[in-house]
């Protein structure tokens, strides 16, 4: 018989039930062995529904469990190093929602616990995993694009998250364009040398007063010559926008939007389709089974992961440049904010 990998789910707000509910119905080599969170009934409400033996409010019961394998840290980021310290502590393996820590040398301490402790770590950067993006990916590296000259990322939420939560998110770079960062290093195989961020709060004045913006444009020269750029906004109301670019001396593969339908209607008034996907929990379903998997694969095969906790640290780099240049009004160089 196949052995299956037994995980725990920390943390049962929103990503924690959809990994919760993935690893407990679609991914048929792990078992849901336990769900933790500080609310009870939220740990209980998943537990019940997938007959999972353990809900409790305190995470370390799952880490003194010797049947659990491996935890899933879905939890607030300001919960994340700490766990991960004390599930490698524990000989657990780890999966671990974007970003590790905002702190650079805590997110240092993280990768050379898990490393000692001999245990995996994969961070959460499911976009990678997405099919389209990841045909991208395998096109530009096989040199179908020649070499890459331009990388352009649109990343557009439908609505802004509420005012609670981006004044202790860490800010634009380090909660949204944190995603992009990294599918600027996945597509173009580079890292980055220096980035300059502008922004503004052009959605909501509120959010400019809380000391962050809601629109920004980020560019970067990479270490392989490329530039690259990003534009976000906390609200196009058209729905989600995740579009990519990658433009080459031999060419050019590009990634449009996914809409619920793929109809055009063309009429007297002009050509109509349907609006993206609303968000990314329908966007990106699939690219959440597949990371999961992969990281369950790892651990079962004793195979590297896919996104080590150096890719986990890079875009926290990348975020806290563009933090720095933003507030500074300058270009930033990567190793300005390497050393910190």
């Amino acid at each position: 018989m196949t052995r299956s990998l037994n995980l725990a789910v920390i943390g049962a707000g929103r990503i924690g039930k959809l990994h919760g509910e993935n690893i407990a119905t679609r991914i048929s080599s792990a078992r849901l062995s336990a769900v933790a969170d500080v609310n009870l009934a939220a740990a209980r409400e998943v537990a019940e529904r997938f007959n999972v033996p353990l809900a409790t409010p305190d995470y370390r019961a799952a880490l003194a469990d010797p049947s659990i394998d491996a935890v899933a840290i879905c939890s607030a980021t300001n919960t994340h190093a700490e766990i991960i310290l004390e599930a490698a502590a524990a000989g657990k393996h780890v999966f671990c929602e974007k970003p590790i820590d905002y702190d650079v040398p805590r997110i240092r301490r993280c990768l050379e616990a898990v490393a000692k402790a001999g245990v995996k770590l994969q961070i959460g950067f499911n976009r990678r995993f997405d099919p389209s993006f990841a045909k991208a990916r395998e096109l530009v590296a096989a040199g179908q694009i020649g070499q890459p000259h331009v990388v352009r990322i649109t990343s557009r939420d439908p609505a802004p998250p509420p005012l609670e939560y981006l004044k202790v998110s860490g800010g634009i770079f380090l909660d949204m364009t944190i995603h992009d960062f990294d599918m600027v290093r996945f597509l173009s195989g580079s890292e980055a040398e220096e980035i300059y961020a502008l922004g503004d709060a052009l959605v909501d004045p509120d959010i400019g007063r809380a000391g962050d913006v809601d629109t920004a444009i980020v560019t970067m020269r990479l270490k392989n010559g490329a530039l690259a750029t990003i534009d976000n906004s906390r609200q196009a109301i058209y729905g989600y926008d995740q579009r990519v670019e990658v433009f080459g001396s031999g060419g050019m593969v590009s990634v449009s939007n996914r809409t619920p339908d793929n109809h055009i209607l063309a009429d007297a008034s002009g050509v109509h389709a349907a609006k993206p996907q609303y968000f990314f929990l329908e966007r990106y379903q699939e690219s959440y089974i597949a990371e999961v998997q992969a990281f369950v694969d790892c651990v079962l095969r004793d195979r590297p992961t896919p996104v080590t906790g150096e890719n986990g640290l890079a875009p926290v780099l990348m975020g806290l440049a563009a933090t720095k240049s933003l507030k500074e009004r300058r270009p930033v160089m990567l190793r300005e904010v390497a050393s910190t």
